[in-house]
């Protein structure tokens, strides 16, 4: 799915006016983590989350009071009502929820981010909370990348500018951070909300079988940018793979060695012969990706790394990065089941090389 914001880019403004609830802090335990958003509009939920139950149903009331009224606030959550009464959220913790009544006014910010996320280009999505101290906020967007060398000097805070410039530096370590001015002169109530944001994962699926078309489906559903590979024209089209991204339908060797492949790519193979697999595999062995997997028993994948090892396709080192055979081992059967196996263990790929930001 599409980050939150380039969702809003995607619905209509002027008839159907909307308002955007953003998690900006949490102490203790909550149902969703800071940075998570949720788009509403008169008639209720369109997209996304603050936490579901009943802290998401008095934030959608707010919302739905700021669209009227066009004012933004900031609102704080204790989450520890009691299971007798029944009347508010039991976690424990604590939630603070800036909700936007006029996020249109940022679309030009929106723009930019989209822009830069087509490109492969991650960055920092900057937004300044004035008056956080009553419920009626003040807020902007800025957006921030290394590749055009920005200049954030005019945030006039230098505690903000060091850690956007520490960010860009690092690489962008993902996650989601607040910082409260310390500006001279600030009466503290101003908050500075840091969010880095990524390009969607890319996963290539070699092979538009039923395996394939599932792991499609699941992938779309967990936030990837869908790419399925396959020589069969009666497989490989919209119809029959409606949550694909990109459809490519040409020879699966060839179309695997002119694939683009970043750091930020996840394959697997799942073609419908031994042949068309290890094509798919040369192709990409050795490339610097996140994740490579093929299917297969024991025995096929232990022929095929003997094969490999033989000709010289592939050192002992990159062919123990390939995640064959593909998925954990949850007993699966099916081709759902199978499908979900590989998707678990794409996920848990996915956040391990995700570093925290904290």
């Amino acid at each position: 799915m599409d980050n939150i914001y380039l969702q809003l880019l995607g619905l209509k403004h002027t008839d159907h006016p909307m308002a955007l609830a953003s998690v900006a802090k949490t102490v203790g335990s909550t149902p969703q983590k800071p940075g998570s958003s949720a788009i509403f509009n008169r008639n209720g939920l369109l997209s996304g989350t603050v936490g579901g139950g009943i802290l998401e149903g008095e934030v959608q009331q707010i919302a739905q009071d700021a669209i009227l009224t066009k004012e933004s606030g900031y609102y704080h959550f204790m989450l520890d009502g009691e299971i007798s009464r029944g009347d508010g959220a039991i976690c424990g913790g604590q939630a603070g929820i800036l909700v936007d009544a006029s996020p249109d006014d940022h679309r030009i910010v929106y723009e930019s981010v989209k822009q830069s996320l087509t490109s492969g280009t991650p960055g920092i999505l900057v937004t300044r909370v004035a008056g956080i101290n009553s419920n009626k906020v003040q807020i902007q967007r800025y957006w921030f990348t290394a590749a055009e060398d920005p200049d954030i000097s005019g945030l006039n805070d230098p505690i903000l500018v060091s850690e956007i410039q520490q960010l860009l530096i690092a690489g962008l370590p993902g996650g989601y951070k607040e910082l409260n001015s310390k500006h001279p002169g600030e009466n503290h109530d101003l908050l500075f909300l840091l969010e880095a944001i990524f390009p969607l994962a890319r996963l290539v699926i070699a092979g538009a079988g039923h395996i394939g078309k599932a792991l499609s489906h699941i992938g779309k559903l967990l936030g990837f940018e869908i790419t399925v590979v396959d020589d069969r024209p009666e497989y490989a089209n919209s119809a029959n793979l409606p949550d694909a991204d990109h459809i490519i339908n040409e020879d699966i060797g060839k179309a695997m060695e002119e694939l683009q492949k970043t750091p930020n790519t996840f394959i697997v193979i799942l073609t419908r012969g031994h042949k068309d697999d290890a094509r798919a595999l040369k192709a990409c062995i050795g490339s610097d990706i996140a994740y490579i997997g093929m299917i297969g028993s024991k025995r096929k994948v232990a022929r095929m790394q003997k094969d490999f090892m033989e000709h010289g396709w592939a050192t002992p080192g990159e062919w123990n990065q390939i995640h064959a055979p593909v998925g954990l081992d949850i007993q699966s059967e099916s081709v759902q089941e199978i499908a979900v196996s590989i998707a678990a263990q794409l996920v848990r790929v996915k956040n391990c090389k995700k570093p925290a930001y904290v």
